[in-house]
């Protein structure tokens, strides 16, 4: 069984940064690409940033420049550094795991992934 446990999240003002942390961790797998989405109310979860093993890394066009995707392999561990926040990123975020690679997916793909974190708030006021 495998445990995805996020951390970070809260308030903070327009303007601001806070960041994120997922941890993969109860099973012998590997995992491929890591990566973010988020969920407002009302809305569709949407694609935030995901990094695939190597390194490379990719952007959801609302978040390019500000937010920043990294990991760290041994750990089994994603990060994701939020900068200048907007209230339009206030939202549920959820990191996601691919522990069987399915590579002829996009990483902005949901199907790509096999584990997903509890979720996170993140509240950005104006």
């Amino acid at each position: 069984q495998a445990h995805i446990i996020e951390s970070g999240g809260g308030l903070v003002q327009a303007g601001g940064s806070l960041g994120l942390s997922c941890a993969a961790s109860g099973r012998t797998f590997t995992t491929y690409s890591m990566g973010w989405f988020r969920q407002a109310p009302g809305k569709e979860r949407e694609f935030v940033a995901a990094i695939t093993r190597s390194g490379s890394t990719y952007y959801g066009d609302s978040v390019q420049g500000r937010f920043t995707v990294s990991r760290d392999n041994a750990k089994n561990t994603v990060y994701l550094q939020m900068s200048n926040l907007k209230p339009e990123d206030k939202a549920v975020y959820y990191c996601a795991v691919e522990s069987n690679n399915r590579s002829w997916l996009s990483v902005r793909a949901r199907d790509r992934y096999d584990y997903w974190g509890q979720g996170t708030q993140v509240t950005v006021s104006s």
